[in-house]
């Protein structure tokens, strides 16, 4: 007799097709692959970015972009795998790209609206 497939399976297959699918190219930044960096710690980062960046991570992150951090963390953990996770509006226009980030939907506010912005990998 054949064996039939559990619904979990038919999931299970379904996430790795999907997953083929989202395969294109491997993201490194300066010799790193995104999986890595994204574990990074602070002073890790803070030795691969460009001098700007560098400055504004030594001297701080202000607590309005702790915030931002915050949420956009919370937002990914409430949804699935591969769903896109909700928009979180902010103000903080002058927040750095953080590898932690990547896959997050941000509404940034223009001054009149909220403009919805995803965080690719290649704005880090």
């Amino acid at each position: 007799h054949r064996q039939q497939d559990t619904m979990a399976d038919d999931e299970e297959k379904a996430a790795m097709e999907l997953k083929k699918k989202r395969t294109f190219r491997k993201f490194t930044y300066r010799g790193i692959d995104l999986d890595n960096l994204v574990d990074l710690t602070t002073e890790q980062l803070v030795a691969l970015v460009h001098a700007r960046a560098r400055r504004r991570l030594m001297r701080g992150i202000t607590k309005k972009c702790k915030v931002l951090k915050k949420k956009l963390d919370k937002a990914r953990k409430g949804c699935g795998p591969y769903d896109k996770p909700d928009v979180v509006k902010t103000q903080c226009r002058n927040m750095l790209i953080l590898p932690e980030m990547i896959g997050s939907v941000i509404g940034v506010h223009n001054g009149k609206v909220f403009t919805s912005v995803e965080v690719k990998a290649d704005m880090v």
